[in-house]
């Protein structure tokens, strides 16, 4: 990344402003802007999340706000109520108060004298989800939005439940939230209020994952906040990028389809990270290209942001499977608008282990294939929303289509491309009630080496949707369809493809149950891919992207070592096997405000041979923060657990100040299981 100092406009920066809430509490706001906005107004940009402005998103944000601020926009950075120094108590995610809380915000930022009385929104993850969902309800100071790695469905494309299957990062989300919610404000910022303050998260504090078991269908708890239920409601221009390597690869197109506003799309390559920040890259100058959309939406300049193609997209060549990519090779291509002209659907029949070509049925008589997966199958599947970091895509897929059920193409006489969302329709039976299929695509290089490119999960008691399940009847035919994540994927000549259909993929998704023996039937059941004939009209040949760039870091000093390790154990006496995933930054000093932080996630997965009721999962936090004599720390863990009719859930919560334990907190409950 290019470190720019020589900005526009010379800066003045509040790092703790409180803003008052309606009913009484105050959020605190981190504010860079012009020093010229004193006597002339700009308009001002929020971004509105849970990750502590002081320490532990600090650098990250001195890298765009200022860039932001500098460029001429007040940006306000602010911690959602019960998080870092803000008041009050955070007991879930997208709750009616915290969007209330935004509203609130962006009325005050559009009062002060400093604010030209325009807002725009922006964030990754939390704080594209809060953007998005705020642009929702109108407030009136709020004219564009720019959000990175969201989704606009909460039930059925979040890290809860994919295709009906309940997701391991669930439990991990769940993990960090307990973690982060419980954390101490800075008694260098709100005084001696800070021991209350803690006091009061600690006591309202509860495992979150335990209310996402409780609404295992698609309810009104996930249609609260989920834009997919009215996209009229959003009523402003939106910025919308994400990246292929991303859990939220999905939402991005959905928007441009379903959307009636000013809109563009990006994705690129990229982990759950912003674009001028993507791994695996290439990274490119998002904010370049935030500072050209603010430019014509909030100050309205006449720069042709919103001329050229609808959606930019990153078309992955093939790579041999790796956990981590420093880049990934490719090219940029450009639609015109989405659904794209370009894409054309072909259907390819599912013969006895074999893709076939695209042509109609014949009507002849087919078998049945059947398939019953060990439960190891999913130990190489890597992360539902990868970081990049431990390394956390998924490995060689052999051994994985080892217990799986393969169709597969001949060599590929000429490169095939595809962009969007592949989709299995399957006619299949299964000999249990509750039951899931996940579905993989991958790239099969001539030695053998399988890549996967997508994924998807089904649990077929869902398979006419999430509202209201039904249990399979044994034995009986049924229809349904897997839909695979999006993805844009060059399979060059020489090349197959791959799709392989497994009956677990744990620990990514939480096994049914018991173990099913599933038929597929074949002729009727096929594969659709979205085919896009390679440089058709309107591919973009050239870098349409600046280089990354941003302000300069802030200072840190690294005091103790981090440790990022992602580790598969088997033992061959007991069967039992488990993955362990460390993600340790270590100890660093935040050099500015004298503060030492430690950060130390663990999360344990593992089972015994193929008892579905042995799996279980785990996710422990450590957080310390220190400076003199203020020493305090909280350690979190939640254990999931399950037999063949409840999950079972067993969490500790322990705050210390020194080495003297000042709070301590169990939970031991069940939820039934639900068809799930």
């Amino acid at each position: 990344m290019r470190t720019v100092t020589d900005l526009p406009h010379k800066i003045r920066e509040e790092a703790h402003v409180r803003i008052p809430m309606s009913d009484g509490v105050h959020l605190s706001a981190h504010i860079w802007r012009p020093a010229s906005s004193d006597g002339d107004p700009v308009p001002a940009v929020l971004e509105y999340i849970p990750y502590r402005k002081r320490d532990l998103s600090s650098v990250r944000d001195s890298v765009h706000h200022p860039y932001l601020a500098g460029h001429g926009y007040a940006c306000v950075r602010v911690d959602l109520r019960g998080t870092g120094d803000s008041e009050g108590v955070l007991t879930d995610e997208y709750l009616e108060r915290e969007q209330r809380d935004a509203e609130e915000v962006l009325a005050w930022i559009a009062r002060q004298p400093w604010c030209d009385g325009g807002t725009g929104m922006m964030g990754i993850s939390w704080g594209a989800f809060a953007a998005l969902q705020v642009a929702a309800r109108r407030p009136p100071s709020l004219k564009a939005i720019a959000i990175a790695s969201f989704t606009d469905d909460r039930y059925a494309d979040d890290m809860h439940y994919m295709g009906g299957a309940l997701l391991s990062d669930s439990l991990a989300e769940a993990g960090t939230m307990f973690a982060y919610a419980t954390c101490p404000p800075d008694p260098e910022v709100v005084g001696d209020r800070w021991r209350d303050m803690w006091r009061e998260r600690l006591e309202s504090a509860q495992p979150w994952v335990l209310e996402w078991l409780r609404h295992q269908r698609r309810d009104d708890y996930w249609r609260h906040a989920s834009v997919c239920e009215d996209y009229a409601a959003v009523q402003c221009p939106v910025l919308a990028s994400s990246g292929w390597a991303d859990g939220y690869s999905n939402a991005v197109t959905r928007l441009l389809a379903h959307l009636d506003v000013p809109r563009k799309g990006l994705i690129g390559p990229w982990s759950h990270k912003f674009p001028h920040l993507g791994e695996p890259g290439p990274a490119i100058g998002y904010l370049q290209e935030l500072v050209r959309w603010w430019d014509h939406w909030l100050k309205g300049a006449d720069n042709g942001v919103m001329d050229g193609p609808m959606l930019h997209t990153w078309m992955q060549e093939s790579v041999p499977p790796s956990t981590s990519y420093a880049e990934r090779p490719g090219r940029w291509i450009a639609e015109p608008s989405w659904p794209s002209p370009h894409v054309q659907e072909r259907v390819h029949p599912l013969t006895r282990h074999r893709i076939g070509a695209p042509e109609p049925d014949d009507g002849a008589p087919r078998g049945v294939l059947t398939i019953q997966s060990p439960l190891s199958v999913g130990q190489f599947g890597g992360k539902w929303a990868s970081y990049n970091a431990p390394p956390d895509l998924p490995y060689d897929q052999r051994e994985e289509d080892g217990g799986s059920l393969v169709f597969e193409t001949e060599p590929l006489p000429e490169t095939v491309e595809i962009l969007g969302s592949p989709r299995v329709d399957l006619d299949v039976s299964a000999d249990e009630p509750v039951t899931m299929l996940a579905a993989r695509l991958s790239d099969v290089a001539p030695d053998g080496r399988a890549t996967r490119v997508t994924y998807g999960l089904l649990n077929l008691t869902r398979r006419n949707g999430g509202d209201d399940p039904e249990a399979l009847e044994p034995g009986r035919p049924y229809r349904a369809s897997v839909h695979l994540n999006s993805v844009a994927q060059a399979f060059p000549a020489g090349h197959r493809i791959r799709l392989s259909l497994s009956t677990s993929y744990w620990p990514l998704a939480w096994p049914p149950p018991r173990p099913a023996l599933v038929g597929v039937h074949e002729g009727s059941s096929s594969l659709s891919l979205p085919v896009r004939p390679p440089r058709p009209l309107g591919d973009t040949h050239s870098e349409p992207f600046g280089h990354p760039e941003g302000t300069p870091a802030l200072s840190t000093t690294q005091l103790t070592p981090p440790e990022q390790r992602w580790e598969v154990r088997r033992e061959l006496v007991t069967y039992g096997w488990a993955l362990e995933v460390v993600k340790d930054t270590g100890t660093i000093r935040f050099d500015d405000i004298d503060l030492d932080v430690g950060r130390r996630a663990v999360e344990r997965y593992g089972a015994v041979a193929d008892d579905f009721t042995s799996a279980t999962g785990e996710s422990t936090w450590t957080m310390r923060f220190c400076r003199g004599d203020w020493d305090t720390e909280i350690v979190t863990s939640t254990e999931l657990t399950c037999d063949e009719e409840e999950f079972h859930l067993s969490a500790t919560l322990d705050a210390f100040e020194g080495r003297r334990r000042v709070f301590s907190r169990t939970w031991n409950e069940s939820v039934p299981r639900d068809h799930l």
